[in-house]
């Protein structure tokens, strides 16, 4: 919400604009403008600063949830103001991206902050000679690798709904999350199952 703002200097008086019989003689006129003032200062200030509202990195923190709306991006109720801004601003590169393996990676790694790997089933080739063998797999699947710091402070059930809305329909996941060490090796937390009950198998070498 918007409202009065104590103390706010108006940038365009009223009373200014007022003809000079009014500035010089009649003080009650002039009071009586400086109230409007005080009720326009905070409606003009947010003209003259209109672009800011808009941008992810400057808008006030209410604003940034209504910006979220703008560019179809869902704000978690738990993310901090960072987290939110950040969203915001790479929320069109990832519309471009959605269903990629790329975008899934970079949305996942955008909300847990830690390393993301996937494995999945598909594949693409190209070769000269018909009936060359095809590569992937016949059976669709998707597995989500997430080291971070700290396995607790991952919300498993939201971040399991997050694949399940950006990765292609049909595909099942399973979703692990472990401890990344100080020098950046995975530790051996257990992971957590997403949807899916069974791990996918590994793509062919």
């Amino acid at each position: 919400m918007r409202g009065l703002v104590a103390g706010l200097p108006s940038p365009h008086p009223l009373g200014q604009g007022l003809p000079a019989v009014y500035q010089d003689e009649d003080a009650f006129t002039m009071r009586m403008t400086q109230a409007f003032d005080d009720l326009l200062a905070p409606i003009l200030a947010t003209l003259d600063n209109l672009p800011a509202y808009f941008d992810p990195a400057l808008a006030p923190d209410d604003f940034v949830d209504w910006l979220a709306e703008w560019v179809a991006m869902d704000i978690d109720e738990t993310w901090g103001p960072a987290l939110r801004r950040s969203a915001v601003a790479g929320a069109t590169d990832l519309h471009g991206r959605r269903g990629t393996a790329a975008g899934l990676a970079d949305h996942v790694r955008l909300v847990t902050g830690g390393e993301v790997d996937l494995v999945e089933t598909g594949g693409t080739v190209w070769s000269v000679d018909p009936g060359s063998p095809l590569p992937g797999s016949a059976r669709a699947a998707l597995l989500v690798r997430v080291r971070v710091a700290d396995p607790g402070s991952v919300d498993s059930a939201r971040l399991d709904r997050l694949v399940s809305a950006v990765k292609p329909a049909h595909v099942p996941h399973t979703i692990e999350i472990t401890q990344l060490d100080d020098d950046g090796r995975t530790g051996g937390t257990p992971g957590t199952p997403g949807s899916a009950r069974k791990r996918p198998p590994k793509p062919p070498a």
